[in-house]
């Protein structure tokens, strides 16, 4: 597949110094989800104006319904990205937006109409159950004109999954993978071409955290504590590297946007570290924390509350490093100028367990920092609250009620600082349909967990 990568998306930018200059973002996209409440409505992707001289500024223009009731989108991608923008055969056109518990597939066209994207085309799950032996989709990424997706199960929903692969029409090819040999779970994954290195990390099996939670799950070994090196050209695992009880559930994966760097992160969830990796001088790789995020004594859990990090993502000049704590209720921006000494440069407070800030911009907050995606330009961060759907309910009951929301966090970018934006607030709790919740955005033209470089 690594020879195979030569373009992706024609209107994409030849480099990440190219996309730092790329125009403000004027819509962004959402998915929003009904699974898991009681209303039986499909989950639906929201285009959302985030045009400041807009009329419609700060609300949401179009609601795409995709599916049934019980689809849980989660997760989703384009059909092409910055490494092939080159290629004219080529267009950033499609979202890819999978149902992790339906395993259906919805392909939608944003660029007819950017502001009310449609439906173009349904990959039925229990397809890709038959023909792959695998369902739970959850990452999505571009590979060339090719399209990988890590998938967290088999068809019934047992570990360890694996990585379908789509082609450029969205036609099921098989699996990627030809080995998974030392792979416990699946999760999310990246990878930098031009050191033929992919890196893959490990939630749980579906039938273990689709009903929720569940504390004993830790100690049975049903999580993950392992991130994966992959050999990405010939697809299969040349590393395994156990993070131990500081690792456990690693989750979001991301390298540097720069193809040169070898230079990557992960976020620990329930242990609330974050690692970092580098190649050495003999090809070997050499991981080590650099974050520790403390638990804390609390009355809700019967252990120390982990501040829960479940999302992450690096600026496109590979400057700054921003993870939200779900469970504590902050998100948080180092400078990470030198990877393996972060610098502490913002923190705000929005929801959480800890109750330290149960309002924000005049509305209740039922849920805490979760999905975050920054502009290019590394100047704004749209945060949604919702996690999944079984997790909203166990740990934030009444988001069911009040529904989940976005806000927009300006970041200085030169020196560092975050501070929430006062006039802008999506309020998922008073949709047509009923309160919704939201979870992850992207933009038209691409964003900061989308984009990779040949």
């Amino acid at each position: 597949m690594l020879d195979e990568v030569k373009c992706c998306s024609g209107p994409g930018y030849a480099s990440p110094q190219e996309a730092l200059k790329a125009p403000k973002e004027k819509v962004v996209y959402t998915v929003c989800i009904y699974t898991g409440s009681n209303i039986k409505k499909p989950d639906y992707l929201a285009t959302i104006d985030v045009d400041i001289e807009s009329p419609t500024y700060g609300k949401v223009i179009c609601r795409t319904e995709l599916g049934n009731y019980g689809d849980e989108l989660h997760h989703m991608g384009w059909n092409a990205c910055s490494s092939c923008h080159d290629d004219e055969k080529m267009q950033r056109k499609y979202l890819i937006i999978p149902g992790l518990q339906s395993s259906n597939f919805y392909i939608v066209d944003t660029a007819t109409d950017s502001k009310k994207p449609t439906l173009y085309k349904t990959i039925s799950g229990e397809e890709i159950k038959q023909k792959t032996n695998l369902s739970s989709p959850h990452t999505v990424h571009c590979l060339g004109s090719e399209i990988i997706v890590s998938m967290l199960g088999d068809a019934n929903g047992n570990a360890p999954g694996g990585f379908l692969h789509l082609n450029k029409d969205f036609e099921i090819v098989g699996r990627w993978e030809k080995d998974i040999k030392g792979m416990n779970f699946s999760y999310d994954f990246w990878y930098q071409p031009r050191h033929n290195i992919m890196v893959s990390t490990e939630w749980g099996a579906p039938k273990t955290f689709i009903p929720g939670f569940n504390l004993e799950d830790v100690s049975k070994n049903n999580y993950g504590r392992h991130i994966h090196f992959w050999n990405f050209k010939e697809k299969k695992i040349i590393k395994s590297v156990d993070l131990g009880d500081e690792g456990l559930i690693p989750l979001e994966v991301r390298f540097h946007h720069n193809p040169d760097s070898s230079h990557g992160f992960v976020g620990a969830a329930l242990s609330s570290n974050i690692f970092h990796w580098y190649k050495t001088s003999d090809n070997d790789y050499r991981i080590e924390k650099i974050i520790d995020v403390e638990s804390i004594d609390n009355k809700i859990l019967p252990v120390p509350m982990p501040g829960l990090i479940t999302d992450i993502l690096v600026s496109m000049d590979d400057k700054y490093l921003y993870f939200s704590n779900w469970l504590h209720g902050d998100l948080r921006q180092y400078d990470i100028s030198n990877p393996s000494q972060p610098k502490l440069t913002g923190q705000v407070w929005i929801g959480g367990l800890l109750g330290k800030a149960n309002n924000v911009n005049g509305r209740e907050v039922n849920g805490a920092p979760q999905m975050i995606q920054l502009s290019l330009d590394g100047k704004r961060l749209y945060v949604t609250t919702s996690l999944f759907s079984s997790w909203d309910n166990q740990f934030y009951p009444k988001m069911n009620e009040s529904g989940g929301m976005m806000l927009i966090v300006d970041c200085d970018n030169e020196k560092g600082g975050m501070k929430i934006r006062d006039n802008f607030l999506i309020d998922f709790g008073k949709e047509p349909n009923g309160p919704s919740r939201a979870h992850e955005t992207r933009y038209p033209g691409g964003d900061c967990s989308s984009d990779i470089w040949i």
